[in-house]
């Protein structure tokens, strides 16, 4: 009796039993520093961001959007108004969280996403592929 007592303090003084994972957080582009001598051409961090996003499968992740627009404060007219786009498109999406019309509303974002990256390829900046 007394070694299964010692036995189980062992065991539980080593922390034995169910491992516990280590949490990850999701990658976002906050690390980034935006001004505007590092981003040249004018919309490339923004556009970096959103590849590393979309690439990352983070998109819908809390603060990432954010982030991405916080990037394209220096962008030219097309990826700004793109990166607006997907600022409003996310922020319905959250807005709608719940609802029925989520699936539409996260469909949004993706597809605003997906414009914004055609007006980084189309301004010659980084983007996915």
């Amino acid at each position: 009796m007394l070694r299964v007592l010692a036995l189980i303090t062992a065991l539980l003084l080593t922390g034995c039993g169910t491992p516990e994972q280590a949490v990850t957080p999701a990658p976002t582009a906050s690390s980034m520093s935006v001004s505007a001598s590092v981003d040249d051409p004018p919309g490339s961090l923004t556009c970096t961001a959103l590849a590393a996003t979309i690439a990352d499968g983070t998109l819908m992740t809390p603060g990432v959007v954010d982030d991405v627009v916080r990037a394209g404060t220096t962008a030219d007219a097309p990826v700004a108004d793109a990166a607006e786009r997907l600022a409003a498109a996310y922020a319905a999406a959250i807005s709608a969280a719940g609802s029925e019309q989520e699936p539409d509303a996260v469909a949004a974002v993706v597809a605003a996403a997906s414009d914004m990256s055609s007006v980084c390829s189309d301004s010659g900046l980084r983007t996915v592929g």
